[in-house]
């Protein structure tokens, strides 16, 4: 019994010695046998059991409302993702075809002012370049000092005929009172009224003779025939001038400008008179608004071009001489305007991806218009208000839901719900 005992214990030390080396229980038995289990599973299984029930009352505390939306989103995790895109409506914008020329600025009607009289010594210049002036203002004075003495002769001459009108005149009264008396004979009134009816044509003549000299002493002096800007001044004074000078100064009438494009024969073709542009002087970033007030009737045979004259408000950025180039707008139109890689192409022609109205992804065929800058300009095919796909479309199938996002905004999946209100 006490062999028994011993061998009983022996091997009761050597199953703890077994059971710390694999980390199992192993229990030895009244008859013998040996009974295991694994204590790191029971370890386990109780760290399992504990998380099991803080995700329980977590839960429990937030409500059961919230079990939907984790079931879907378990479902749809199952299913597959859908893909979120970006989506643009495009609205209407005007556009049209731009055509583009160069050219040079000058006065839309230039005047140029030269010696309409007899000319002369110029004494004095009143303007400068870049003077506003009216009509008949006074650009120049030419010396008249000669001229201004014929006039007072002249006048002198005037003031004698009305002197010889009116003593003839006079005569002429009297005699007719004598007539009655016999004193006077009929013929002798006949002939004194002769005489006052030359004096009187004598006073005329001489008032006209003054009349032309003071209008030629007037025509001295340089004027400007109507209101402007003056552009150039050619003229100083003591400077001699006759009606052989040319061109003293150049007015652009009432400062009107424009700009004379030259345009391929192909594009003057396509522009009309009132079509918008935009005019921007070399090495300038400012663009002045202008209206096409006429186009040319000709083609020039050597360069095949023609000239569009744009009309130009005055602004002093604005110099005549200088060169610029023109956007010239042909054919506005309204249309939506989407970006290239919102446009896709197949054997089937040019189409895009729009959603409907629940999120899934249509294919509409459409018309492509005016390609610029903007953008690709859609001639037929939508009218502005739908959702386009921006980009990513060629990723995409007919039919596909997908969650839409504006552009610079956040994803918005079809299937969202309005928030749970809290239970009462």
């Amino acid at each position: 019994m006490q062999d028994a005992s011993g061998l009983k214990v022996l091997r009761q030390m050597d199953i703890e010695g077994r059971s710390m080396a694999d980390g199992r229980t192993t229990v030895l038995l009244e008859d013998g046998t040996e009974r295991r289990s694994n204590r790191k599973a029971w370890i386990v299984g109780g760290i399992v059991a504990v998380v099991a029930i803080i995700l329980a009352a977590f839960f429990f505390m937030r409500g059961g409302d919230d079990a939907a939306p984790a079931a879907g989103a378990t479902a749809a995790g199952k299913s597959g993702a859908m893909p979120t895109v970006t989506v643009v409506v495009p609205g209407r914008q005007v556009t049209g075809t731009v055509i583009s020329g160069t050219g040079s600025i000058a006065a839309r009607r230039e005047m140029p002012v030269g010696v309409a009289g007899e000319g002369g010594l110029v004494t004095r210049v009143l303007v400068e370049p870049g003077s506003w002036v009216g009509a008949g203002q006074v650009l120049a004075v030419v010396d008249r000092s000669v001229q201004s003495q014929t006039a007072e002769t002249l006048a002198a001459q005037v003031r004698v005929a009305r002197a010889d009108a009116d003593l003839a005149q006079s005569e002429l009264d009297r005699a007719k009172q004598l007539v009655s008396r016999g004193f006077v004979s009929t013929a002798d009134i006949e002939r004194r009224t002769a005489a006052r009816d030359g004096a009187v044509a004598r006073v005329r003549a001489a008032e006209a003779q003054l009349a032309e000299t003071r209008a030629r002493n007037n025509r001295l002096d340089i004027r400007a025939p109507a209101a402007g800007l003056v552009l150039t001044r050619t003229v100083e004074p003591g400077q001699i001038v006759s009606s052989g000078s040319g061109v003293l100064f150049r007015i652009a009438q009432g400062g009107q400008l424009e700009m004379r494009a030259q345009l391929a024969e192909g594009d003057l073709a396509r522009v009309g008179t009132g079509s918008q542009a935009e005019v921007t002087p070399v090495g300038g970033t400012q663009a002045f608004a202008g209206q096409v007030w006429q186009v040319s009737p000709v083609i020039d045979p050597a360069t095949r071009q023609g000239i569009a004259r744009i009309a130009l408000s005055y602004d002093s950025a604005l110099r005549p001489g200088g060169f610029a180039s023109a956007r010239i707008m042909s054919g506005a139109s309204s249309a939506p305007v989407l970006p290239d890689s919102a446009v896709l192409s197949d054997n089937q022609g040019s189409f895009v991806y729009i959603l409907n109205a629940q999120d899934e992804t249509v294919r509409r065929a459409v018309r492509i218009g005016e390609v610029s800058d903007a953008g690709v300009q859609i001639a037929d095919g939508l009218d502005g208000s739908e959702r386009v796909v921006r980009s990513a479309g060629a990723f995409l199938n007919p039919g596909q839901k997908v969650i839409p996002r504006r552009e610079g905004g956040q994803a918005q999946p079809a299937a969202a719900q309005p928030a749970a209100q809290p239970k009462q």
